[in-house]
């Protein structure tokens, strides 16, 4: 008996785009397939945990290589779907993904009990609750952070920026510094400036963190369209060449840390999987780091975004317990507690926020606590199945800001035409 290969042309040549297939081996009790995490130590930590699951129970695990792009994953995921297929067992999906891909995932109240999300974030089980479904269970969370090089700002005699207008000042201040004294490759600023759904993450922030609103808000009114939006993206558009390299308007989470980690960035913006990698052995910048809230702008507060990334089991997998069980595994405090310390990323459970090992490995989960807890949604609950054309249109607009074809205020109000051509009378 051997595993389940990838028969389906649709897989096939899905899984080709992903560009790796399940390999073939000996099969046990149970043989099971999961997507979670593309790359690097995401996906060595997702290893890891679905080994010790194996151990533990005798069933055979199959890790799917997925596309590193989320636009791309939920493409793929939308297709397998579509097709019914049963070949991924278990999905790791992004927070703004469960009301686009409910209909095709399993309620895991009805496998695992009706406490089965007992102890996570509230506003994460909630989410993931759809028409009183629980389609996901919550895995790791994630909010927008400032990271900046403790060193530098020391050295030049700042502090770490309040405002965006300040960073705009530190940032341009210790990089002109830093070149003088040799380092020609010092930039102020690295972000995620590409045109997809990070983009959104840091441009949802920009405008929410200036008083103008969070896009469309929690009634499913459009709110774009508004000055202190505008003003936050003509901010943004003036980064790019000066403070930040103008190939961050191509940078995703790994282009932008790839530059801070080597040294050559004053501030970064990233979800808290940096951490560990930033403090790592191999890392130019370890022990000269630190991580606060993001800054703000002149009307408002600072604003992260939620991020995060759930597991969830397909309808159409023959193996619903056993898929189900894996989750709930994944899922666990012993396992989120090993994620935190071994990869800095943020538990769904607020108990390890008060976990003594945790705090010492990843110290700011203490400190930005309320960060966490208070981000910033993105509006992909009140748009449904409309969210896809809404991030798109938000993310195009504001990198043709800061492209420098068009204002800011240019880009809002062409927005908030196309969104309302998108919402026509309703979500």
């Amino acid at each position: 008996m051997h595993k389940k290969t990838f028969q389906k042309t649709l897989i096939t040549s899905a899984l080709t785009l992903a560009g790796a297939a399940s390999a073939a081996g000996p099969a046990l009790a149970a043989e099971l397939t999961i997507s979670c995490g593309a790359v690097g130590a995401e996906l060595t930590l997702c290893q890891q945990g679905v080994a010790a699951w194996e151990e533990k129970t005798g069933h055979q695990v199959d890790i799917v290589s997925t596309p590193n792009s989320s636009t791309e994953r939920l493409s793929l995921y939308q297709q397998i779907l579509s097709a019914q297929s049963s070949d991924i067992d278990v999905m790791q999906i992004d927070v703004v993904w469960p009301g686009l891909l409910a209909n095709h995932l399993l309620d895991l109240n009805e496998t695992l009990g009706e406490d089965a999300a007992k102890g996570h974030f509230e506003t994460i089980v909630a989410n993931n609750t759809v028409d009183d479904r629980l389609v996901a269970m919550p895995w790791f969370t994630d909010a927008g952070v400032l990271y900046y090089r403790k060193d530098l700002l020391e050295k030049h005699g700042f502090e770490a920026p309040e405002t965006w207008a300040e960073l705009t000042d530190i940032a341009t201040e210790i990089q002109a510094a830093e070149r003088e004294a040799g380092n020609d490759k010092m930039w102020g600023y690295v972000f995620q400036g590409r045109a997809y759904e990070g983009l959104t993450c840091n441009a949802l922030e920009w405008v929410a963190s200036h008083g103008g609103g969070t896009l469309v808000d929690a009634e499913g009114e459009i709110t774009i369209d508004n000055p202190q939006a505008a003003a936050a993206l003509d901010l943004a558009a003036s980064w790019p060449g000066e403070i930040s390299p103008a190939g961050v308007l191509n940078y995703t989470e790994e282009e932008a840390r790839g530059i801070f980690q080597s040294g050559n960035a004053v501030f970064m913006r990233n979800w808290p999987y940096a951490w560990s990698l930033a403090q790592s052995e191999d890392s130019d910048v370890a022990g000269k780091v630190g991580v606060v809230k993001l800054p703000h702008g002149p009307d408002g507060d600072s604003a992260a975004t939620l991020g995060g990334w759930n597991l969830a089991v397909s309808k159409y997998t023959e193996n619903r317990e056993a898929a189900a069980d894996l989750v709930a595994f994944l899922t666990s405090e012993a396992e989120q507690k090993r994620r935190a310390i071994e990869g800095a990323y943020n538990p769904t459970l607020t108990s390890l926020y008060q976990d003594e090992e945790v705090l010492e490995a990843v110290p700011f989960f203490g400190t930005l606590y309320d960060t966490f807890t208070n981000a910033v949604a993105r509006p992909s609950a009140v748009t449904g199945d409309h969210y896809g054309r809404v991030s798109n249109g938000f993310f195009n607009a504001v990198h043709d800001v800061m492209s420098g074809n068009q204002s800011g205020a240019e880009a809002v109000s062409r927005l908030d035409s196309e969104l309302s051509r998108i919402k026509r009378r309703r979500w």
